[in-house]
């Protein structure tokens, strides 16, 4: 079987900034994004491969990360029309019978994490796919096993492509964030470390830590290296928060521990008919696939 983990709120955004025209509700309420979201999901779910799907939410855009840095990410200046459909998305996802985590004091992309972890070992699973271009799960890429699908683009990124991205693997992603910065996430990285240089020097030395804060000892030739290693040494403490930061939970207390928790077993009725018919997407409903296995 292969699973598929589906970034909501990451889906929630692209519907409703996506030049497709807006949708509201008989009573005048925005549902562009919600109604995006529903026709991405029956479009996966129409897929003939795809059969156990869980899906993430941020229903606060805050967690414990913002606990740690004030400068992390918040739901400051995002628009509240779409702030208010994060309880109907997830409503419309589990009325389509997925597999919904609400995530409050985690991340949805902690929440994949957790569920990549869990589940990629498992006999009965031949792949993971995270479905999200977010560059924090490149983290949780482990070669073919477990991949990254922006499914906007139909792009597939395994091992070799995070290293072909990035310049480093996996492994070393957190570090990278926290060096390079994420202006998405509100990390804003160390001072002078560039990507390309933080490439090379992570590809020596794997992570932070092992880095040396002398240059001298350095050995790999990077231009300016001395003023990179003192300024690395002068905030190592914000680089290892950086990276704190950056590194996603795979503890996250999902109720489904096994991999046939999330096979999907089709649409969840009437509760969808419902929700259709008080939004206003009746049309939903001549797309619904059925359950493509036994």
């Amino acid at each position: 079987m292969k699973i598929h983990l589906v970034d909501g709120t990451y889906e929630l955004f692209r519907a409703h900034y996506s030049p497709r025209p807006g949708r509201s509700t008989p009573d005048g309420k925005d549902i562009k994004a919600t109604h995006g979201l529903a026709q991405s999901l029956i479009a996966l779910l129409n897929q003939p491969d795809v059969s156990h799907v869980g899906i993430a939410f941020d229903s606060v855009i805050r967690s414990f990360r913002n606990d740690l840095f004030d400068g992390y990410k918040t739901g400051d200046g995002v628009e509240p029309d779409l702030l208010a459909q994060f309880p109907l998305a997830e409503q419309m996802a589990s009325a389509l019978g997925l597999t919904v985590w609400p995530m409050a004091e985690f991340e949805a992309d902690d929440a994949l994490a957790t569920a990549a972890s869990r589940f990629a070992n498992s006999e009965e699973v031949d792949q993971v796919l995270m479905c999200s271009p977010d560059k924090d799960l490149a983290q949780m890429v482990s070669g073919q096993r477990v991949v990254a699908l922006d499914r906007r683009k139909g792009e597939v990124m395994d091992e070799a492509g995070v290293i072909e991205k990035f310049g480093v693997p996996p492994a070393s992603i957190p570090d990278y964030l926290a060096l390079v910065g994420d202006s998405a996430d509100g990390i804003p990285g160390i001072p002078r470390w560039g990507a390309r240089t933080t490439a090379t020097v992570l590809t020596r030395y794997g992570s932070i830590g092992a880095i040396p804060l002398d240059a001298n000892d350095w050995d790999v030739q990077i231009r300016g290296a001395s003023a990179l290693a003192a300024g690395l040494a002068e905030r190592m403490q914000d680089a290892l928060l950086y990276r704190r930061l950056a590194m996603l939970r795979l503890d996250v207390p999902l109720p489904e521990t096994e991999p046939d928790q999330l096979r999907w077993a089709g649409v969840q009725q009437p509760d969808f008919a419902e929700f259709c018919q008080q939004l206003g997407l009746e049309s939903l409903l001549n797309r619904l696939p059925e359950p493509q296995y036994t």
